[in-house]
This record gives C-alpha cells, structure tokens and sequence, in this order.
C-alpha cells in the first residue's frame, strides 16, 4: 500500500490553499493511507475534509514526541510548509521519500538539506499558491491543474450557525453579507473609517450585513464599526462555524486572510481587498471575483508593519462598494 504524509502545518489559509493538492493525491492513489501534519488549529478545517485517513496534530515545541506520530520508513512524506520546522519533521517521521521545494521557493533556504527531492524553481510572483503546490505532485508523476476543495460541512453546524444569526436579527428570507474586518497582520487591515464609509455607501436593503471577527482586539474593532453603522457584529464562532457561515453567505467583502481564501475554496463571490501581498499569488481565482489592489513600487512587500500604508489607505470606500454592488447585481 502507498503510504504519504502531507506536512502543512499553518496557517489556516494556507492550509486551505493545500487542499487541492491533497484532492489530486487522493484521486491518484485512492487506495493510499494518507496523513496530514497539522497545528491544533487547522484540525478543525481538516475535519470537515473526508478522504483523510488520520490527522496528527503537531504540537508546537515538541518535534520529538510528535515525530514519534507520523513516522513510517515506508510512507513518502510532502512538505508544502517550507520552513525549517516542517522539513525537520519530515525528516524526524524517516520517510523514505521527502519531497520539498528547491531552495528559491522556500521561506528558510536551510529546510532543503532535510529533503530527498526537490521541486524544480517556479515562478513565485505570477502564479497562484494553489497551483505552486499542485506542481510539487509532478515528482510524484501527477499533473494538476483543477482547484477542488473537498469540504463537507454536517448539517448541524450549517443550523447551529442559523439559529446564532436568527439571534442578532436575521430573518430566513435575507441573504447574508460578510464583511470579514481582521487578519492576521495589521498591514492586511483596512481602517475602521474606511469601513464604516462603505457601510454607508454600499445600499443594499435586501441583505443581511454582519462583521465577522477573529480575535478579542477584532471584537473590539467590529463593535466600534457597528455603533456607527448598525451592522450586527457576528457572534463567536469557532473555525467550522466560521466555514458554515461563508457557506451561507451570498457575498464576502475581505482582506488578504483565512475568511478570504475559504470564501473562494466554497465558491462565494467575493470583493478582496490587497495591501502588502499579491493578489495573483494568493488571491481569488476565478474571474467573476473583484480584486481591490492599489500597486506601488514597494508591492508585494510583504511587510507586517508600515509607517505608510498607502496601499491600503488609497482603496477607496466608494471602489469597494461599486465591486459590492456589481457583484451582487450579478450573482448574489
């Protein structure tokens, strides 16, 4: 039996953006035992994710103990991460094959001296994520170039996250709008006056807006938006939940984050604001989506702070909310 360990370990957008990856795996050797390395974190994505035969959760500052999980002299171990941590690991599980990017597609150069093959360079600024990772199945002899997402979501958790919007004022008739205000990095954040502006700008009566959050300083941040516009600020939700309430959604306004890229692997039209990041790399995919992106000499800089956002400052709410109104002119 063919035996491959799939080593992503964060974070959870990235995550996402392996999933196509391990769907042309599956397809390829359906009869595979296939692992997945991942953080505590992205297990709940993974859960929603059939065709997995185990997840081993990688606990952080202990390789050893985890080694000890996902080693197999027989298996063939794929290292997406690219960091010196996960290639360690690939190593450490004694995989017979380790697989990894070459050096100039890698974050940590260092983490191509644990791998026995490597990916010929690609190019990093023009293509997507998703299909840099999909060619890294070429040394395995697959060649993909479909984006699938295999993410089922129970029935449960779709009416758990109904019954939490009935509770801040939906009625089942009004479609949903998601306007995702964090992200990791706080050069990815579009200003709080900024979105309130589009609040006001935007003027869709038939839809239910709500501000989704990820963190207590996000929180924060939504509740400021919402005295000033009365949009309902979600309630917690756990990463599933947060999955499920895209799912239902009918558009999704956000920022280079995990909201983003699982609005697009669940095929949501979507308004993407870019600052310090590439939108061809790492944003929507398919041509009805908007793409917000104000370029500057310094773009991509990649930076997780700045004196002068002017990337971010220069999207204008009145841009945003004309992609809005076109997109759910179209397809909402």
């Amino acid at each position: 039996m063919d035996r491959f360990l799939i080593i992503r370990l964060s974070s959870l957008g990235d995550i996402i953006h392996t999933l196509p990856a391990f769907s042309a795996l599956r397809r390829s050797f359906p009869e595979a035992k296939i692992r997945w390395a991942v953080e505590e974190k992205g297990k709940e994505i993974l859960d929603l994710v059939p065709g997995i035969d185990e997840v081993v959760v990688v606990e952080k500052n202990k390789w050893l103990r985890s080694a000890q999980r996902v080693k197999g002299r027989d298996q063939t171990a794929l290292d997406f991460q690219g960091l010196v941590k996960s290639a360690l690991l690939a190593y450490l599980s004694r995989s017979r094959r380790r697989i990894g990017f070459s050096k100039a597609n890698l974050k940590e150069p260092l983490a191509s001296v644990f791998y026995t093959e490597r990916l010929s360079p690609v190019p990093e600024e023009e293509g997507h994520v998703i299909s840099k990772n999909n060619k890294l199945l070429e040394i395995l002899g697959i060649k993909e170039n479909r984006f699938e997402f295999p993410l089922r979501i129970p029935d449960e958790i779709i009416q758990s996250v109904r019954s939490k919007l009935s509770a801040i004022g939906r009625q089942d008739n009004r479609k949903i709008v998601v306007y995702n205000i964090g992200a990791a990095w706080e050069t990815k954040r579009w200003f709080p006056e900024k979105w309130i502006e589009l609040m006001a700008k935007v003027g869709l009566s038939d839809a239910f807006p709500v501000l989704l959050w990820g963190n207590e300083d996000e929180k924060g941040l939504a509740e400021t938006i919402a005295k000033r516009t009365g949009v309902r600020v979600a309630p917690f939700l756990s990463i599933k939940e947060v999955i499920a309430l895209l799912r239902l959604a009918s558009l999704v306004v956000s920022g280079d984050t995990f909201a983003l890229q699982a609005a697009c692997a669940l095929d949501v039209p979507v308004v993407a604001l870019f600052g310090p990041t590439n939108p061809r790399r790492n944003g929507p995919f398919r041509e009805r989506d908007k793409v917000i992106f104000q370029e500057r000499d310094c773009s991509p800089c990649y930076k997780h702070e700045c004196s002068n956002p002017d990337c971010l400052q220069d999207i204008s709410a009145e841009e945003v909310a004309a992609a809005v109104r076109e997109l759910w002119g179209r397809h909402a």
